[in-house]
């Protein structure tokens, strides 16, 4: 017998969930479909959101035939038959993997897809923005699937158990359904698959959360490294210790903590030490750098214990972001052509013509010359401000603005 998710997959628009920007009555794909103006198109998002479901029902309302490819698996060869077997009809191509399509395959297709021979619907998890070719994606219109909801997933649940595909005399529970919408990971097929797992269990009249786990077993957990939730896990961890919320931080450490990763999270883990933190607790960025090399010595599930204090300390620190801020300033000049020639004294080869030219610091007061290093164009030009929030950047402050008095007294 065919799996639950399969037997109820949707039919009709109306049975999907989640979705009504693109199946709703007001949604782009409604449209297309009721005027009869079929465009390509790529849809993208998690796993188990509807990406193939809404494809296989635009396929049979939209009165062209249709055929399926997968840009992973099948060869140029394959699309060549296609197209061939409908010389006079055009056709509805479903792309899955569309991030993954091959340079000969896409150079075969595109003049098809221009003289509108073919019509595309691309499916794939990963942002189309940045993984999909931008000779195919100039050619589609690029929809966003909106990430499963818990409701969402309930509702699902629900209508599977008044279903005929289900029969049975087993009672789950409210919280049951919540406990299995909340371990799918979003994904309503996984739900499914759970649920069908779960009524397996006879031996029981209640199914509780509890009993329901004995089927489950461990929940899914949306940290898939390759698909677009993996670096929003990264950015909201980031978002968060910049925010100052110990808590949220260690939450998405704990999250990433279970992708294993820990390459990529003691890297971001030294990029906020510097980025967001800074000046204003210059300390923080040797702690950060010891706690990292030593999570990556020892390996989880100790990693853990030095990754907590850093994330701690740094999400209680005091915030500056002066430094990135200055020396992007100095960057987006410098491409920007705003520039000049270095001073004379300050050019090597220049001193040694003269040495007159080079006031050595070291030789004067304070060990501070007034002489100017900017180029001439640029000499008013200011690019760190430091802030006030810390004790050390305060003091920053007050020696620079000590500087400046005294190179302005000569």
């Amino acid at each position: 017998m065919k799996p639950l998710a399969h037997r109820l997959r949707p039919t009709r628009f109306e049975d999907v969930v989640g979705q009504d920007h693109l199946i709703g009555p007001d949604g782009i794909i409604t449209h297309m479909i009721e005027q009869h103006k079929l465009i390509s198109f790529i849809l993208y998002g998690n796993p188990g959101t509807g990406k193939t479901t809404i494809a296989g029902l635009v396929a049979k309302r939209a009165n062209l035939e249709s055929f399926a490819f997968s840009a992973a698996t099948d060869s140029k060869q394959r699309l060549k038959e296609i197209i061939d077997m409908t010389a006079y009809n055009d056709v509805l191509l479903i792309i899955d993997e569309i991030h993954r399509m091959k340079t000969d395959i896409q150079d075969y297709l595109l003049p098809y897809v221009e003289e509108g021979k073919v019509t595309i619907i691309g499916l794939t998890t990963n942002n189309p923005y940045i993984t999909v070719n931008p000779a195919i994606r100039s050619r589609c219109h690029i929809y966003q699937l909106n990430d499963i909801t818990e409701s969402d997933i309930i509702k699902v649940l629900e209508n599977a158990l008044l279903s005929d595909e289900v029969d049975t005399d087993l009672t789950l529970t409210k919280d049951t359904l919540a406990y299995i919408a909340q371990s799918a990971g979003g994904e309503i097929r996984t739900a499914l698959n759970m649920l069908e797992a779960t009524l397996l269990l006879t031996q029981y009249e209640i199914i509780t959360p509890k009993i329901a786990k004995l089927a489950i077993g461990k929940p899914v957990l949306q940290l898939d490294g390759n698909a677009d939730n993996y670096y929003e896990v990264l950015s909201a961890f980031q978002k968060s210790i910049r925010g100052s919320d110990v808590d949220a931080s260690l939450h998405y450490l704990a999250r990433l903590i279970v992708m294993q990763d820990l390459v990529s999270l003691t890297r971001r883990l030294m990029v906020i030490a510097y980025e967001d933190i800074g000046l204003a607790n210059p300390q923080i960025g040797p702690k950060v750098m010891a706690a990292c090399d030593a999570a990556i010595k020892l390996g989880l599930p100790e990693a853990r214990i030095p990754l907590s204090v850093a994330v701690i300390d740094c999400a209680l620190s005091p915030k500056s972001n002066t430094a990135l801020v200055a020396l992007d300033q100095a960057l987006e000049d410098f491409q920007n052509g705003v520039s000049g020639p270095i001073p004379k004294h300050i050019i090597n080869r220049e001193i040694k013509g003269d040495a007159s030219l080079y006031k050595y610091p070291h030789n004067y007061p304070y060990a501070m010359v007034d002489q100017t290093y900017l180029p001439e164009n640029l000499l008013n030009k200011h690019y760190f401000e430091p802030k006030e929030d810390s004790t050390y950047e305060k003091a920053l402050k007050e020696r620079l603005e000590w500087i400046q008095k005294k190179k302005s007294r000569g």
